[in-house]
């Protein structure tokens, strides 16, 4: 929503620059996808290894129900 009104007011102040941008939003968001993809994938292996790392001390706390 902020984005939006950020917009509105580009778009009262400099129209030409606000309608650039409605148009190039698109494709950098289309060129900054694969990035996106390669951050969860590396988030993913991260959060394997952290639960790797933390395993033993799970194992070692037992149930809380004990």
């Amino acid at each position: 929503m902020l984005s939006f009104l950020f917009w509105l007011v580009l778009l009262f102040l400099c129209w030409p620059l606000a309608l650039l941008a409605l148009v190039l939003y698109p494709l950098v968001w289309l060129i900054l996808l694969p990035f996106r993809l390669i951050g969860v994938g590396v988030e993913a292996v991260f959060e394997l290894l952290r639960a790797i790392v933390m395993l033993p001390a799970r194992v070692l706390r037992g149930s809380p129900g004990r």
